[in-house]
């Protein structure tokens, strides 16, 4: 109100009304951004989407399920030489083809002690493949976007960021499998050493178990 009444010969009910007016005018403005962003999705990011997903779809029925699922059976096997495979390859292929969330089916073919792990690599790839195949995770390509709003603002290109985002994923997935079943390891060795303790019999004492009082 103190600003309002240092224009001279202005009435404080109009300057009201230009606040309002003008509180009115942002408010509507905010939606209208939504909407020009959404425009820019339509013609943008959605119809790659699109073409993305019919195309990982047909590759799908041209290499065929099954060859797919082969590639999980055979990461379930022990063995140091096929970790890579349980913890690189079968995420990769199960976020690419499979999209999140249906990715972290693929874990079915695994024992149940390496399930674990491999849930923790794939949930942990669904976003550094997103500059290069926005498709797996269409739902947070925010995240991605977010970064790469930075990156345009340098004037640096954005393919560089993409390769690198996914590089560093590629390990991270890797170190984390590696971990994790460690870890499920450890937990699942100390919940069979529990099952396997006898737990020792409460003892009952009846009244025909206590000593008899003396004299008696």
């Amino acid at each position: 109100m103190a600003d309002l009444l240092l224009f001279a010969g202005t009435p404080p009910v109009a300057g009201i009304n230009d606040t309002l007016g003008q509180w009115a005018e942002n408010f509507i403005g905010i939606f209208r951004q939504g909407g020009e962003t959404f425009v820019g999705l339509v013609t943008g990011i959605i119809p790659l989407l699109i073409v993305l997903l019919t195309a990982v779809h047909a590759l799908i029925k041209l290499i065929g399920p099954e060859r797919i699922d082969r590639v999980g059976e055979m990461a379930g096997r022990p063995g140091l030489q096929y970790y890579p495979i349980r913890y690189l390859v079968l995420p990769v292929l199960a976020v690419f083809f499979l999209t999140n969330p249906m990715a972290y089916t693929m874990g079915r073919f695994l024992p149940e002690r390496d399930k674990p792990a491999f849930y923790d690599s794939a949930v942990s790839f669904v976003h550094p493949p997103l500059g290069l195949f926005p498709h797996v995770n269409p739902g947070e390509l925010f995240v991605y976007a977010g970064i790469a709003a930075g990156i345009t603002q340098l004037k640096l290109p954005l393919g560089d960021l993409a390769v690198r985002y996914f590089y560093v994923g590629l390990i991270v997935i890797f170190m984390r499998g590696i971990v994790t079943e460690t870890i499920s390891r450890i937990m699942f060795a100390r919940r069979a050493r529990e099952a396997e303790e006898p737990t020792e019999p409460e003892v009952s004492t009846t009244p025909t178990d206590r000593p008899a009082p003396e004299g008696a």
